[in-house]
C-alpha cells in the first residue's frame, strides 16, 4: 500500500474532514486494509503501538459495516488517558462514546491461533474502558470496508479505567457495564456480547490479519475489546460515565 495513501488519510483526519473514497487507491480485501492500516501507524510514529481496538463484536454492527467478522485497530499513545479525563468536544470530528472493557498485556502473545485460556494467561490487568470514536465517513457502503480498516475503524482516542483487583475471579462474561451521557443511562450490556466471551475477543485478536501486521501483540500494550453497547454519538459537550458491576467506573469530559 502507498505511503501517499496513508499520508492522504492522515492529512484528512487533521483536516477533521470526512474521508472520501480512495478510488484506484482503495484497498479492495480486509488483509489489504490492514497492510495500509500499518502504514497509516507508521507515518505516526506508532510501530509499535500502544494497543489496539477491537471493533463490531456483534452481528448487528458486523452487519452495518459490511463485514464477516470482528475488525482490529491499532491505538497510538497520544490519544490515551487514564480516569478522570477530560478532553475538547471540538478536538473531534463528530464523536461518539463506547463502553469497552479493556486491557493490558503482561506477555507477548505471537500471531496465531489462541485459546480463551491461553490468551487469559497472558493478560495483567483488566479494567473498565472508554473508547472515542469519530464518524469520520459518509456512505460505509462506498467508502468500502478495507478503507474502513485502514482508517482504524473509527478510533480517536481512549480512557482507562483503575486495574480491577482479582479479575481472575470474576466471571467476565456476565459483567454488565452501563454508559450514561448527560446524566442519562444510553445503553447497556455484558462481557458476553463480547464474541461470547471477552477474553474470546482477545483471541480473535491475536489470531487475525491486524496483529499479523504488527509482529503480534506485545507485554505492556493495552486491547480494547469491544463494546457492550452501540455507540453513542454526541451533540455537544457533556460527561460521560462507564460503569461496570464488577469492573468499576471510568469518567470523561467533553468541554
Amino acid at each position: 500500500m502507498s505511503q501517499d495513501t496513508a499520508e492522504h488519510i492522515l492529512a484528512t483526519r487533521r483536516a477533521k474532514r470526512l474521508l472520501a473514497p480512495l478510488g484506484a487507491a482503495a484497498p479492495t480485501t480486509p488483509a489489504e486494509g490492514y497492510k495500509l492500516q500499518y502504514q497509516v501507524a507508521t507515518k505516526l510514529g506508532a510501530v509499535p503501538p500502544a494497543g489496539f481496538k477491537i471493533g463490531a463484536t456483534t452481528k448487528q454492527m458486523q452487519a452495518i459495516l459490511g463485514l464477516s467478522g470482528p475488525a482490529g485497530g491499532f491505538v497510538p499513545k497520544e490519544g490515551l488517558r487514564n480516569t478522570p479525563a477530560t478532553v475538547r468536544f471540538a478536538d473531534f470530528l463528530n464523536p461518539g462514546v463506547e463502553c469497552e472493557v479493556g486491557l493490558r498485556l503482561g506477555q507477548d502473545l505471537p500471531h496465531g491461533a489462541h485459546t480463551r485460556e491461553s490468551v487469559a494467561a497472558a493478560v495483567a490487568e483488566v479494567f473498565p474502558a472508554i473508547e472515542i470514536v469519530e464518524k469520520r465517513y459518509g456512505d460505509l457502503a462506498e467508502l468500502g470496508t478495507p478503507s474502513l480498516i485502514a482508517d482504524q475503524v473509527f478510533h480517536a482516542a481512549g480512557v482507562l479505567g483503575a486495574p480491577t483487583p482479582n479479575w481472575r475471579a470474576l466471571d467476565l462474561g456476565a459483567t454488565r457495564g452501563r454508559m450514561t451521557v448527560a446524566g442519562t443511562v444510553r445503553g447497556e450490556g455484558v462481557g458476553a456480547d463480547l464474541l461470547g466471551h471477552p477474553m474470546e475477543a482477545l483471541a480473535w485478536l491475536a489470531g487475525s490479519d491486524c496483529a499479523r501486521e504488527f509482529g503480534g501483540l506485545r507485554a505492556g500494550q493495552v486491547v480494547f475489546l469491544g463494546s457492550v453497547t452501540p455507540p453513542i454519538w454526541l451533540d455537544g459537550p457533556c460527561d460521560v460515565l462507564v460503569e461496570f458491576d464488577t469492573l468499576g467506573k471510568v469518567a470523561l469530559s467533553f468541554t
